[in-house]
């Protein structure tokens, strides 16, 4: 990740309670919530740890913008951002760091005959 670059990123507990956040070190700060980084933190007491939802921006400026206008949002218009793009609230920190299965054209499906 280019570190000029900017993230407003929402975290969800088990039960979907919900924190936006905004970064420029994405998986180090995600990190820091799953590990519980600081005991008095809003994401600790919650055990809100899961990423549900991210945008990327150009500068920091940008997403400190985003993230105040998602911040005012109700929390319907929250989950609708989340589902969008996320409909089973998939943590996608999950596949951070691991290797990436090299392609394999033999998986492909020939497409059926009408």
């Amino acid at each position: 990740m280019p570190p000029d670059q900017a993230y407003v990123y929402i975290l969800a507990s088990s039960f979907q309670k919900l924190y936006t956040g905004v970064t420029s070190r994405l998986q180090q700060r995600v990190h820091e919530h799953k590990t519980a980084l600081n005991p008095k933190a809003f994401t600790t007491r919650y055990r809100i740890d899961k990423l549900v939802y991210y945008e990327s921006f150009e500068s920091i400026n940008q997403a400190i913008a985003r993230e105040t206008q998602i911040k005012g949002w109700l929390r319907i218009k929250k989950i609708r951002l989340i589902v969008a793009s996320n409909p089973t609230w998939r943590d996608l920190s999950l596949d951070w760091n691991k290797p990436i299965a090299p392609f394999n054209e033999s998986e492909l499906r020939s497409p059926k005959s009408f």
